[in-house]
């Protein structure tokens, strides 16, 4: 029983993540619209990329494996709350990055990547941009954010 509500837990994780980053895309890509002169504010997705951010409930368990993993390692005990956040942040923008860099190269060579950078000077192979790092690691901890949440929840842990 615990197992089956661990792998409900992950995909109401997962499903919580896709809906996030959605969102995030929608309002990222209407600063587009601005900078274009267009005030009506007009984003864009693909429903290709669901699944891709839903891959974002997978941060929290793998953090949780790399602190305890870390523990062990002398310099590496607990960091305190600001540490925590900056290695994960850092983890998650890696994990992130190399998430999208192997998502995009295959739906490049499906001719259905929703994205091209290949016109952008801080880009590798026209699918990441070395510019969104600091969006990435915000982004990974808003998806840590969203899935402690919902674990600490099933746990009864919030308060």
């Amino acid at each position: 029983m615990k197992t089956r509500t661990a792998i409900n837990g992950l995909f109401m994780d997962f499903i919580r993540c896709g809906i996030a980053g959605w969102c995030l895309e929608v309002m990222f890509t209407s600063v587009d619209s601005i900078m274009a002169g267009d005030f009506r504010l007009i984003g864009r997705t693909s429903l290709i990329m669901f699944p891709i951010y839903g891959m974002g409930a997978l941060l929290g368990p793998i953090s949780r494996w790399m602190d305890r993993w870390l523990s062990g390692i002398p310099g590496f005990e607990e960091p305190g709350k600001m540490g925590r956040m900056v290695r994960h942040g850092l983890l998650f923008m890696v994990l992130i990055f190399t998430a999208e860099y192997v998502t995009g190269l295959w739906l490049t060579r499906l001719g259905i990547c929703p994205w091209d950078y290949s016109a952008c000077p801080d880009q590798v192979r026209g699918v990441i941009r070395l510019r969104f790092a600091p969006l990435w690691f915000m982004t990974g901890l808003l998806f840590e954010y969203i899935t402690r949440k919902n674990r600490d929840s099933r746990e009864g842990n919030l308060g």
